[in-house]
């Protein structure tokens, strides 16, 4: 069989997801028998319009109509029956693939959120919303065409065979021969395409892929009059796929649909031989020819749950694939953050990305006091980002130890580690919400007196108050309905609601102006002092990190001069061209 080619995983991905059908087990089992039980009033009603044609319509003819109405109420009552139990059996389906489908979202969903960056970076955020939306889907279709068909489709194929070999074993050949035919074309058919259901969800990754960058780049694209291009992309994607759907798909109904309606001529000519030969009624024609369609028809069913189970089957192994991957970063037991400790150290700390041939960073040593500000300056691709990710355990090294408070920030649970941070980010991300809700996202509870406080600092409580409904107002996907700087101050806010003992900004000031800038490093220096807070800046302006306490200068992952302001323009060569560069020779001169 086709599946004996298929992997394990793939194969079997029943077994391996069979137990997000937890708390739908019964449904799972009763489902089937239902359609068992309508199958079987389905090959019942046959041999009834058999006995319709050949006795009841004679007798009606000379004034008995009894017989068709017994005829008809109880092919009537077969059908009602057989609908109730198709219902119900559907209703059990629905609800178990329905239920499945969640558990089996909702897992993979708290699984990918478990992951660290490391972990992230193994796929592509396309690849994982097709993950969980398409192939989840393709999994719970799956579970439904199971319960409806798995009992029914092969009842109802050798069903049909044993009724129509009662009626007449010559005849009933023409059953077996047909059904073992496309029985034959299946496997072939299954055989040759079942690797190609894999490259289809692939497809749909690269179309999703564009979809999303279209989307969120709309105005890089207007702004670059790209429009005819990218729909071009898209139009050759979309294609590509189209055409790999079509490929793998394309022959099994046609086929299976040729095989019917040859073995319905054979049978209409052999039998009306074996009606003038009187060796048949012609009520027994007819029921032969609706056995011959059940049969057929439900081996076209069955052919298309083989291809739902296919599909699904390269859909499980992608959803297994992410199951299979767990997090590196293990949490830690717990740890109690020594205050009077230094609030950052780096021992000899190297880090080299997955599938990057050079480190990014390489033999970091570092003690950050608590109270200090530290500011980090370098030029692209120096290390920065990669430095304080590690501070906050976004990646763990590979080389050395990172301690926070005393303790090395393994030994940290999640909850208590990130307690003692407060991040803005590189890339200013919000959601769509008020803002009071956004900035919640740093505290919970937050209050509107802590909201506002953090408003102040962040410089953003004018242009709040300026918004028509004030922390009220709503902010669409990413912020689209506000400006750059604007965000930038909101996610500040975000990081400083939780009242951390350090904080993290990393870049997160480079779209505000230079006025704007100088008064939130005016507005942290004096939260600083007031609550010994610790915070490390990361900027591509020298001017933003002049006054720190501390600036560390890296280049090609190392540090290559730290000290003060003053220090660094008479001693690094690498801080002065970039304080050159961007213009400010005469001030560091003075």
């Amino acid at each position: 069989m086709f599946y004996d080619k298929m992997p394990l995983d793939n194969r079997y991905f029943m077994f391996r997801l069979a137990k997000y059908l937890k708390g739908y087990r019964a449904k799972t089992i009763i489902g089937p028998f239902f359609k068992l039980f309508e199958a079987f009033f389905e090959l019942i009603t046959p041999l009834v319009v058999a006995w319709v044609i050949d006795t009841a319509i004679p007798r009606g003819r000379s004034g008995d109509f009894a017989g068709l109405w017994i005829g008809g109420g109880i092919i009537l009552a077969l059908g009602v029956l057989g609908l109730a139990f198709t219902i119900t059996a559907q209703f059990f389906a629905s609800r178990a693939s329905a239920g499945f489908g969640t558990n089996l979202r909702r897992e993979l969903y708290h699984h990918i959120n478990t992951f660290s960056y490391a972990e992230l970076d193994k796929f592509s955020t396309t690849s994982l919303i097709t993950r969980l939306t398409s192939d989840v889907n393709q999994a719970q279709q799956a579970v439904a065409m199971f319960i409806r068909l798995i009992l029914r489709a092969p009842f109802i194929s050798v069903g049909a065979i044993v009724m129509a070999m009662i009626i007449d074993l010559k005849i009933s050949l023409i059953f077996v021969v047909s059904a073992l035919v496309i029985g034959g074309a299946l496997w072939l058919i299954m055989s040759l395409t079942m690797p190609g259901y894999k490259r289809v969800q692939e497809k749909l990754d690269e179309v999703t892929r564009l979809t999303k960058e279209n989307l969120s780049g709309a105005r890089v694209v207007r702004a670059f009059d790209a429009e005819t291009r990218e729909i071009s992309a898209f139009d050759a994607a979309a294609d590509v796929l189209s055409r790999t759907s079509i490929k793998v798909s394309s022959l099994l109904n046609p086929l299976t649909y040729a095989v019917l309606n040859i073995g319905v001529i054979v049978l209409l000519y052999f039998g009306g031989v074996s009606v003038n030969a009187g060796k048949l009624t012609q009520g027994e024609i007819i029921a032969l020819v609706n056995y011959m369609t059940q049969i057929l028809t439900a081996m076209i069913v069955f052919a298309n749950l083989l291809v739902t189970f296919t599909k699904a089957s390269a859909s499980a192994a992608r959803i297994n694939e992410v199951f299979d991957v767990t997090t590196s970063m293990e949490e830690g037991s717990g740890a109690s953050p020594d205050l009077d400790a230094n609030a950052i150290e780096l021992n000899d700390v190297t880090f080299t990305y997955a599938g990057s041939s050079a480190p990014s960073l390489s033999d970091v040593n570092l003690k950050i006091a608590k109270g200090m500000s530290v500011g980090i300056l370098g030029g692209t691709g120096s290390g920065k980002t990669t430095l304080v990710s590690l501070i906050t355990r976004l990646y763990d090294v590979n080389v050395g130890e990172v301690k926070i408070f005393g303790h090395n920030v393994k030994d940290y649970t999640n909850d208590e580690l990130y307690s003692l941070f407060g991040v803005a980010p590189q890339k200013a991300v919000l959601f769509e919400g008020t803002v009071r809700d956004n900035i919640r996202w740093g505290k919970e509870d937050a209050t509107d007196e802590e909201i506002e406080k953090a408003l102040v600092v962040s410089q953003s409580k004018e242009f709040v108050d300026n918004l028509k409904d004030g922390l009220d107002t709503m902010i669409n996907q990413d912020g689209k309905n506000l400006s750059g700087g604007q965000r930038q101050r909101l996610t500040i806010a975000r990081a400083l609601v939780s009242n951390p003992k350090i904080l993290i900004l990393d870049d997160s000031s480079s779209a505000l102006d230079f006025a704007t800038d100088a008064k939130l490093r005016k507005a942290l220096n004096e939260l600083k002092k007031s609550e010994k807070l610790t915070s490390v800046t990361v900027s591509q302006r020298a001017t933003s990190i002049k006054y720190s306490d501390l600036i560390i200068v890296m280049d090609d992952g190392k540090i290559v001069g730290f000290g003060t302001h003053d220090d660094l323009i008479s001693s690094c060569d690498v801080y002065r061209e970039i304080c050159l560069s961007q213009n400010k020779g005469d001030d560091e001169n003075e």
